[in-house]
């Protein structure tokens, strides 16, 4: 028996306010009259104001069933989830959905800030339709996973955005809903506590339980997904298999990012002593490139502006295949700058992998400027740029002549020597030690 099943589901919305308030009959009466085609340009008027956030779209998902959605910004991705969360109805189709849900779409969903933390889980749980005593008996272990025990008795609307995140996933992962939905939310926690919450997916997939993951982290979708559905401005474009829809995705250009720039230096990613600029994947020319013949070096190029001298700062990146699979990790080893502190001022630095080097296929980079001693991480942009590595069939790469499926992380061309003894002097050889005394 299917879990979810999504059939022809559109919804609109309205782009801006409301009207201006009601007419009486008689000043409608009177508006009609003194403007008959004013009515029909209002309609005219109110029809481009609305717009399609999802549109016929239709799947079925199956108990046990991990899957992704991914999608650009705008794609639908959270309006799909709040229909699933009955958050929100749609305008048209149906969704029909067996077994209870928990969700996790927004920080705090389903937390009323006036409770503390203790009795917010009571609270989820009950909305849930669980018993008190079903709560009680996973109570230890969501206080644990969310690590706020000293927190318990406090009102929510106290906690930082590190702990109700916390907080509300281990509510939605831990009381036992059979069904388990996970925006983006999980950007706002830390690295290791991501970690814990992918763990936690992995071990509600394998309970049977099933679980639906938007996310913008391709590496963190294809760990936990079998299955992916791709969005795209409100229609389903692609489902499948995990690694095909992520790669599809990457190379149509829908999610493939080789240059991206944070202007607003407030925003930017890092702090008070360096801030992140851009990130390019750029050709030995100079050019930005979203594909990259396998025979041409590629260069990652980070700008980032150090506020604050004195520190020792290493830019490094981290290259992810499409599998979420870390295939290698770099670090500046730029010898004017090693063990040198930077000066206030912009910075351009790249990393150059060399031709033949790299496997087809789609490459995630995130980038790092960190000091080493003591660790510290000052920025990382896990999603920073992507780009695809593209194989030739002239048979000078090292794939040779070899056209079929060619696995592996890296693909270098290395040097080969081949000593060859012919065959009436290898027969000589032996003749020769049979009758040595």
């Amino acid at each position: 028996m299917s879990t979810i099943r999504v059939e022809g589901l559109g919804k609109q919305y309205r782009i801006g306010g409301h009207g201006s308030g009601y007419l009486t009959l008689r000043e409608a009466i009177m508006d009609t009259i003194k403007s008959p085609l004013k009515h029909l340009r209002a309609k005219d008027e109110e029809a481009k104001a609305m717009f399609w956030a999802l549109k016929e779209v239709s799947f079925v998902i199956e108990q046990g069933e991990t899957i992704g959605i991914i999608g650009r910004n705008g794609a639908g991705k959270s309006t799909l989830l709040k229909i699933l969360s009955r958050i929100t109805l749609p305008t048209k189709g149906h969704v029909v959905l067996n077994g209870r849900i928990a969700s996790l779409l927004e920080v705090g969903t389903g937390f009323h800030p006036e409770l503390t933390g203790r009795e917010n889980i009571y609270l989820n749980g009950s909305i849930l339709g669980m018993k008190k005593s079903e709560i009680t008996r996973k109570f230890d272990e969501i206080v644990e996973f969310a690590e706020v025990r000293k927190f318990l008795n406090m009102p929510v609307k106290r906690y930082s955005s590190g702990m109700y995140v916390r907080l509300a996933f281990a509510v939605a992962a831990f009381l036992e809903a059979e069904i388990l939905l996970v925006d983006e939310v999980l950007a706002v926690g830390d690295a290791r506590f991501q970690r814990k919450c992918l763990d936690k997916m992995d071990d509600a997939a394998r309970e049977g339980r099933t679980v639906l993951f938007v996310s913008h982290n391709m590496p963190a979708v294809t760990r936990l997904c079998n299955r992916v559905i791709l969005l795209d401005e409100g229609r389903l474009m692609a489902d499948g298999p995990s690694h095909e829809i992520v790669s599809k995705y990457l190379r149509s250009g829908l999610g493939t990012i080789a240059a991206r720039e944070w202007t607003d230096k407030a925003k930017a990613p890092g702090n008070d002593i360096v801030r992140l600029c851009a990130v390019r994947v750029v050709t030995e020319d100079g050019q930005i490139r979203e594909a990259i013949d396998i025979r041409h070096a590629v260069g990652i190029e980070m700008e980032y502006e150090v506020l604050e001298s004195g520190h020792l700062l290493v830019p490094n990146y981290h290259f992810y295949n499409e599998d979420g699979v870390l295939a290698f990790g770099v670090m500046d080893h730029d010898p004017e700058w090693r063990r040198r502190p930077r000066p206030v001022g912009h910075f351009k630095s790249t990393a150059w992998i060399p031709r033949n080097y790299l496997s087809e296929g789609t490459l995630i980079v995130g980038a790092a400027v960190s000091t080493m001693d003591p660790v510290i991480i000052h920025f990382y942009e896990r999603e920073a740029v992507a780009f695809h590595v593209v194989d030739s069939i002239d048979g000078n790469s090292a794939r040779g002549d070899y056209a079929g499926p060619f696995p592996g992380i890296v693909r270098p061309l290395l040097n080969w020597t081949t000593h060859y003894v012919p065959a009436t002097r290898a027969s000589d050889l032996a003749m020769a030690e049979e009758t040595a005394p």
